[in-house]
């Protein structure tokens, strides 16, 4: 299981939003760059960016931050937030991207998600945000009447190369990482699936360890660990004793 750590990306800072409000940003780093050459040197093993801005505006934002960071790690880097056309897909891709990770124009415009997949084979990620079961898009501020496992199971058949599931209620707030549904969500598919939303300590990540099998590729965490409250060392320890 890989630990992802999430630099989201606000006006230009790297920030942790409470239950994906916007105005409710904490800024913990305002040099994103520096904050990626921190992760890398602590031995994480890939990179989590959202451009916020640009999941709300639907175009990218942050874009020099972003390339900012491509410049100075070489970890791979899952990038989203905005990017709803094939253009904005490849210019990514090309610029150093491992993943684009696609979240509204999955619900809006699936054939796009499937020609993504059929051009850049494992490479495309799809992130599908619920509260409640239900998906909600454009930077979180619609709820839809789709189940997640619903949208999940669609993308699955488009090729994928993961899924990110992120439970909106808990995002941010430290309160723990939805198990019960991420597994579920999980055992329906046969894509990957990397857990977000609430990670707050070792038990989280002891927890999603237990339930691997399922296909939980990893896990997604920001607050914890930019306050300290998860131990990137410790947590990268026990990741990779469970490998062995």
């Amino acid at each position: 299981m890989i630990l992802f750590p999430a630099i989201d990306l606000k006006d230009g800072q790297c920030v942790r939003l409470l239950y994906g409000d916007m105005d409710k940003a904490t800024v913990f780093n305002d040099n994103p760059a520096a904050q990626a050459a921190q992760f890398q040197a602590e031995g994480f093993e890939w990179l989590h960016l959202v451009d916020l801005n640009g999941a709300i505006d639907g175009k990218p934002v942050n874009g020099a931050a972003v390339e900012a960071i491509l410049g100075r790690v070489k970890l791979p880097v899952q990038l989203g937030g905005g990017i709803r056309d094939e253009a904005t897909i490849a210019f990514w891709l090309e610029k150093g991207v491992r993943r684009v990770i696609l979240g509204t124009v999955a619900l809006e415009d699936p054939a796009l998600v499937r020609r993504a997949c059929k051009q850049f084979p494992g490479r495309i990620v799809v992130s599908i945000d619920a509260r409640s079961g239900m998906v909600a898009s454009r930077g979180w501020l619609r709820t839809t009447e789709v189940r997640a496992t619903e949208l999940a199971l669609a993308m699955e058949d488009a090729g994928v190369a993961a899924i990110v599931f992120t439970d909106i209620d808990r995002d941010g707030a430290l309160t723990g990482v939805n198990v019960d549904a991420t597994v579920d969500l999980a055992w329906a598919l046969k894509t990957p699936v990397i857990a977000s939303g609430g990670i707050a300590s070792m038990d989280d990540l002891r927890a999603l360890l237990a339930e691997e099998a399922a296909g939980i590729e990893g896990a997604i965490s920001g607050r914890a660990l930019y306050d300290g409250r998860l131990n990137p060392r410790e947590a990268l320890a026990l990741l990779r004793s469970a490998r062995v």
